[in-house]
């Protein structure tokens, strides 16, 4: 791991893990989006249409947008697409694919990042590409955007991205997925990099650990707040951008946040302190749950079911 003398030390609550993931995951955005500068390029419209002409500033270098991905920038999890795409090429068994499955009918359905299921599709990720090449999984993760992710881009969400970029602001991601796969959906959709993950690798081969922990809750605020430093960015001029209650810490960093999509809980939340809401859903989007067609349709719907009646529980 290389040195990280470019951020400053200051007193943080987070776990020291949760540090050394948002560190890692600062240091490895910056990278990527240094090397993919001369590549990116550069919609729809929102669906709230209250003006807004005093944000984003147009030429304020010292702001910049941070958007969480799952469900607020791509419906559902990336890393299930992610999964869903290694199946196809024989990288697992139907066993491991019923999990994703699960887990993607669950995250759709009941709308909540249920911590088990990532730590579960994390742990599953790691022992897959655990021996393989980074260079092989970025090829592969090319392939994957195009077969599942592309399509399932929140119009809306794209365009308020849009605005920051052509307000001349950065513009990032910020996601638990791998950084890899994160970095390939931050080029294809323009933007300037993304902070992820960051699985471990040594002579370019994964070892099939990670660099702290899983970049999700507390490590992406600290994530923010290291390449906010790096930057040299005013967090009170920046926005963020989540539909999840765990983004919390993320979104309270910045003098702008939205909840986008939100889940119950970050509703509330929003309300509560007056943050600005945007909600792309409607009725006919999210019956069209979008799983994975090679697990049988009785499977599926019982595990609909389940989500269904374990989400009625919890209510």
């Amino acid at each position: 791991m290389a040195a990280l003398g470019w951020l400053t030390h200051r007193r943080r609550s987070a776990t020291a893990r949760s540090v050394l993931a948002g560190e890692a995951a600062a240091e490895a955005a910056r990278k990527s989006a240094q090397e993919n500068e001369e590549a990116l390029a550069g919609g729809a419209t929102a669906g709230d249409r209250e003006p807004e002409p005093e944000f984003p500033v147009a030429g304020d270098e010292r702001a910049a947008a941070f958007f969480d991905l799952d469900n607020t920038v791509m419906q559902g999890a990336a890393i299930f697409h992610f999964g869903r795409g290694l199946y196809k090429r024989h990288f697992f068994g139907k066993r491991e694919l019923a999990r994703f499955a699960w887990q993607q009918t669950w995250f759709r359905l009941a709308g909540i990042e249920d911590p088990e299921h990532m730590q579960e599709a994390r742990d599953s990720v790691l022992s897959i590409v655990k021996g393989h090449r980074v260079s092989e999984l970025m090829t592969i993760g090319e392939e994957i955007y195009d077969e599942y992710m592309a399509e399932r881009i929140w119009p809306g969400t794209r365009a308020l991205a849009q605005a920051h970029l052509d307000a001349g602001q950065k513009v990032w991601l910020v996601t638990a997925a791998p950084v890899e796969t994160a970095t390939i959906i931050a080029r294809r959709l323009g933007l300037t990099g993304a902070l992820g993950t960051v699985a471990e690798s040594i002579g370019g081969v994964y070892t099939g650990r990670l660099v702290g922990e899983l970049l999700h809750g507390p490590s992406k605020a600290e994530a923010v707040r290291a390449l906010a430093a790096a930057e040299g960015l005013d967090l009170e001029r920046c926005a963020a951008y989540s539909d999840s209650a765990n983004d919390i810490p993320m979104l309270s960093l910045v003098g702008h946040p939205y909840a986008v999509n939100p889940d119950s809980r970050l509703r509330r939340h929003a309300r509560e302190r007056g943050w600005r809401l945007r909600d792309y859903r409607t009725g006919r989007k999210a019956a069209r749950i979008g799983l994975p067609a090679a697990v049988g349709v009785g499977a599926l719907a019982g595990g609909a079911a389940a989500a269904v009646a374990l989400h009625r529980r919890r209510r």
